[in-house]
């Protein structure tokens, strides 16, 4: 067996997975950083982005759609009706729920501003926005997660960017409500320090990964022309934001346009969600295969290939990992494996650091708090780094290998417990 073992240690594809393995997530740490910070210099330092005025507000149309969600739908509505803007509507969507969710709508209906959408039949999140649409009266449209609470000035914050006639999206900028748990605040780094950063970085370059389902503005028409949202896609939000900007559609990125999610709480919810995740990433990259082969489409050649190597690290990840430890439990030391941290495992635990504080203290701005959650950053390589690769390893493979039937719509997932909150 060590004899197998060495040939394996001496094998070019093993001493490539090595180098990958260890300079892949330095170099992607290091190009986030600096487009990130250039982004910042640019649009986040300097001055405060307009807010729109009242004069020439244009109307909005907020849609909320819901699956048994009783416990929190009445907290977004709550919110939602409070916002600081002169004329927008909110259409609340009841996807054929089973428990008190209408219920817990109904009081809001006596807002004028608020209206019901109730389906019998639960077809799914993107069913649920396409059916939605044309009761819209908003030319500009705001899809909302129905757990999520907006900052105030949200829509004044979202509203300017529009005034380009190519911008087709704007991005908000999603905070972690729940901060109580370890895997809570480890989402609240996530959200700052990877997927905040990360937007930044791609804003950048001129093309965005996914204007979130947690709060994002669209233009009505823009959606017409890409043929709405699509069913059987488990990311419909990064499948839409995809195909906006392959039809040369502008996507933003908006900071202060601030909306508070509830994250989960448990790994088993947690797994859930991002099982999800993986599977859209797989789905996304088969889907938009043919942005390579476009030299129209170059700008979305960083988005695909940074995609795709994401999922390769994953793996190549866990496999060097699992070979380690089986070379570990018959009592042999790995070739580039180390039960100490070596010169280069704590390069690549440095600038994982680097890079989370990066977020932290680019995000300071819009969360103060946030700074007292970084701490628990000490962990994010060594532990969450593990299971977000065991996620991807599992489900984007999968989705990468088996076609999305996209005449079947794919239901909601439930992927929060607010039993705690």
């Amino acid at each position: 067996m060590l004899e197998w073992i060495q040939i394996i240690e001496q094998s070019p594809l093993y001493l490539a997975a090595l180098v990958f393995f260890g300079f892949y997530p330095m170099a992607t740490a290091m190009v986030w950083m600096i487009l990130g910070l250039i982004y910042y210099v640019r649009r986040d330092w300097p001055i405060q982005a307009e807010k729109q005025g009242d004069d020439s507000a244009p109307f909005v149309s907020v849609l909320i759609p819901a699956y048994c969600e009783e416990r929190a739908i009445g907290h977004a509505l709550a919110a939602w009706v409070k916002v600081d803007y002169p004329c927008f509507e909110i259409i609340a969507i009841n996807d054929g729920s089973t428990d008190g969710t209408v219920e817990m709508i109904k009081p809001f209906l006596a807002d004028p501003r608020v209206r019901l959408l109730d389906k019998r039949c639960n077809e799914g999140k993107a069913m649920a926005l396409n059916d939605a649409l044309p009761m819209a009266q908003g030319e500009l449209v705001v899809i909302v997660d129905s757990d999520a609470l907006p900052d105030p000035a949200i829509l004044r914050h979202m509203t300017p960017h529009f005034r380009s006639a190519r911008v087709a999206a704007v991005a908000g900028n999603p905070r972690v409500y729940n901060r109580r748990t370890l895997l809570s605040k480890l989402q609240a780094i996530e959200f700052s320090s990877v997927i905040g950063l990360l937007r930044r970085a791609q804003r950048t370059w001129g093309r965005v990964m996914c204007v979130s389902g947690v709060a994002g503005m669209y233009r009505k028409s823009a959606l017409l022309d890409v043929g709405l949202l699509t069913p059987g896609m488990a990311t419909e939000d990064i499948d839409l934001t995809w195909r906006l900007q392959r039809k040369f559609y502008d996507v933003r990125y908006e900071p202060q346009a601030i909306v508070w999610m509830i994250v989960p709480d448990r790994l088993s919810v947690w797994w859930r969600q991002r099982r999800r995740w993986a599977l859209g990433l797989g789905q996304i990259l088969r889907r938009h295969v043919g942005v390579l082969g476009s030299w129209k489409t170059r700008r979305m050649y960083p988005l695909y290939v940074e995609s795709a190597l994401s999922l390769v690290w994953a793996l190549t990840f866990l496999s060097v990992t699992a070979f380690w430890v089986f070379c570990y439990s018959l009592g042999h030391t790995p070739r580039g494996g180390s039960p100490v941290p070596n010169l280069w495992g704590m390069l690549l635990f440095t600038m994982a650091l680097m890079q989370l504080a990066c977020g932290v203290l680019i995000d300071r701005k819009y969360e103060p708090g946030i700074v007292k959650d970084f701490p628990v950053s000490i962990i994010y390589p060594a532990v969450y780094w593990l299971l977000l690769a065991a996620t991807s390893c599992i489900y984007s493979v999968s989705g990468l290998v088996r076609r999305p039937d996209l005449n079947t719509p794919t239901l909601w997932r439930i992927e929060h417990d607010y039993d705690e909150h």
